[in-house]
């Protein structure tokens, strides 16, 4: 059993693409039209994600959506 909550996988799994990309978290989030304040609570996992902006992120991010949750179930 996970200690995270999805959100916090998720979150994780999009800031280790991110990362991977060597972008900030401001670069990227206007990179995407994303305010920088509610991208940086998406990677800290404090914002419940549409299906809408895990596409746009994913999409930013050159992933798949299914990439990106394949990754955060590592993240448990």
């Amino acid at each position: 059993m996970s200690t995270l909550s999805l959100q916090q996988q998720v979150g994780l799994a999009i800031r280790f693409f991110r990362e991977r990309m060597k972008v900030s978290q401001e670069s990227f989030a206007d990179s995407i039209g994303m305010h920088r304040a509610y991208y940086g609570g998406v990677e800290r996992g404090y914002k419940n994600l549409t299906l809408r902006n895990i596409e746009r992120i994913a999409n930013g991010l050159g992933v798949s959506a299914a990439a990106l949750f394949s990754k955060a179930n590592e993240m448990k």
